[in-house]
């Protein structure tokens, strides 16, 4: 059975980045989002842990669509030992993701002292061999549970090729990670990622905006085409 074939088996998690505003944790009740984001990397989308506190307890009186509420994820670029506790320390987070040049040394570290599950964003660079890529996906085996692929520079809008994902699915399974996709999705076409990938789970952030803003109608389109295909 390949790869591709047990992920079909069950469908394709969501996760929703950047979110900001309680207004948009209430318009996603009942929607079927499994994870979503708060950046504490220098963005336009960056919150203060306190306020990320303030958004975890407004939704974790969420019923999604699973009955669940959302778990929630702290994205960091090139963070410290100390920047991770103190932000833990105020806002209990489900995963934390690495999103800059962090080592497998250090994701496992974070993931032993603070018992926090722990991502690692991967860009797929253009110009890079996969052979190349995948390498350092596997380099992460045994460190974090979950490998997001992402455009190259990130927060860009646009998607990589998305040929090479079947490589990096193999790959991702055979060193026991989660493999999920980000870069330039959005509801026009994450439907057609998913029908012919099938990945284990997806992340969008500026395709589910309008004016920058998180924008309800298109996150429940996102939510229901990736659900649907």
């Amino acid at each position: 059975m390949t790869n591709g074939q047990r992920a079909a088996e069950k469908p394709t998690l969501v996760k929703i980045c950047g979110i900001k505003e309680e207004a948009t944790l209430r318009g996603m009740a009942g929607l079927r989002v499994d994870y979503i984001g708060f950046v504490f990397a220098k963005s336009r989308r960056q919150v203060t842990p306190e306020r990320a506190a303030e958004l975890r307890s407004a939704a974790l009186g969420l019923a999604m669509a699973s009955g669940k509420p959302p778990l929630t994820v702290g994205v960091f670029v090139n963070p410290t030992i100390e920047e991770l506790e103190r932000t833990l320390a105020v806002v209990p987070l489900d995963a934390v993701q690495l999103h800059g040049d962090e080592t497998p040394e250090f994701a496992r570290l974070a993931r032993d002292r603070f018992a926090v599950d722990v991502w690692r964003a991967l860009p797929v660079k253009e110009a890079e061999e996969t052979a190349a890529g995948v390498s350092r996906l596997k380099a992460y085996a045994g460190a974090v549970s979950t490998v997001l692929l992402d455009t190259a520079g990130g927060g860009t809008g646009r998607p990589f090729r998305w040929d090479v994902i079947p490589v990096y699915q193999e790959a991702a399974a055979g060193s026991g990670l989660r493999l999920f996709v980000a870069g330039g999705l959005s509801p026009d076409n994450a439907d057609k990622l998913v029908t012919a990938y099938r990945p284990e789970g997806v992340d969008v952030s500026s395709g589910v905006e309008t004016d920058g803003t998180k924008d309800i109608g298109k996150i429940a389109a996102f939510a229901e085409r990736v659900s649907n295909a």
